[in-house]
């Protein structure tokens, strides 16, 4: 593996919520997850102490984070402070986001 330029099958792959997959990298204090939201998609309510950002890369995916709900598209940005409840939804078709952790989420290693 390189440091530099891992590979695909050198990256964290997981379902999660159902039919959400992501795919993983890590560097030395940050982590990038590239998510894949299936038509009717659901990324349920949750909430983790990790601080999370980032960006809707195709599609259309309805954001509820707190007590604020956003529906964004290709190019919207989002932040979601760590603790705080969030849920996001695919709407009227598959979705892709690119989110950005930290710290490092182990679990999606």
């Amino acid at each position: 593996m390189s440091r530099f330029f891992p590979t695909a099958d050198e990256c964290g792959r997981h379902t999660i919520f159902g039919n959400v997959t992501i795919r993983t990298f890590a560097g030395d204090h940050a982590q990038l997850s590239f998510v894949d939201v299936p038509a009717g998609g659901v990324v349920d309510w949750h909430s983790h102490p990790h601080e999370q950002l980032g960006m809707v890369i195709s599609g259309t995916l309805t954001f509820f984070i707190g007590d604020e709900e956003k529906t964004l598209t290709a190019g919207d940005f989002y932040f979601i402070p760590g603790g705080v409840r969030h849920r996001v939804v695919a709407v009227g078709g598959p979705a892709q986001a690119l989110d950005v952790f930290f710290p490092i989420r182990d679990e999606y290693r």
